[in-house]
């Protein structure tokens, strides 16, 4: 397995889709009518209904456990800050790279990033994860 080291980059396509965003408010609780009421979110800011931000930051934990650095992934800490709403049926882009990386603790600290397709930035943000093999 491949060593990642500092200036290495990782990206990853996604979409949300409003039944998941649903599923998202009724596991989470958070039902606020912004994310799934589409009269209600009408007359917001936004004109329509957005994906809550934790929901679209998931997307940062789907590619640390699973594609980079994948299994055996701890996830240790995530910083986030939401610039930009994340709508429904929109293509986005989780850019990573990595900033810091810890040989004697394997630990590496990533940068975080979901963008729009016009290169946007929804939300930035950083985190640390430990792989014994990958850092």
């Amino acid at each position: 397995m491949e060593k990642i080291k500092v200036g290495d980059t990782y990206t990853f396509e996604v979409k949300y889709h409003q039944k998941d965003v649903e599923t998202f408010a009724e596991i989470s609780g958070d039902n606020n009518p912004i994310h799934i009421n589409q009269e209600y979110a009408k007359n917001t800011p936004f004109g329509q209904c957005i994906v809550h931000g934790f929901f679209a930051g998931a997307v940062f934990s789907r590619v640390f456990g699973t594609e980079w650095p994948g299994e055996g992934t701890i996830y240790m800490m995530q910083e986030m800050s939401f610039r930009a709403p994340v709508f429904v049926e929109k293509e986005y882009k989780a850019c990573f790279k990595v900033l810091e990386v810890n040989d004697q603790k394997h630990r590496g600290t990533i940068e975080c990033i979901l963008q729009d397709e016009e290169g946007k930035q929804a939300i930035i943000g950083k985190a640390m994860l430990m792989h014994k093999e990958r850092f």
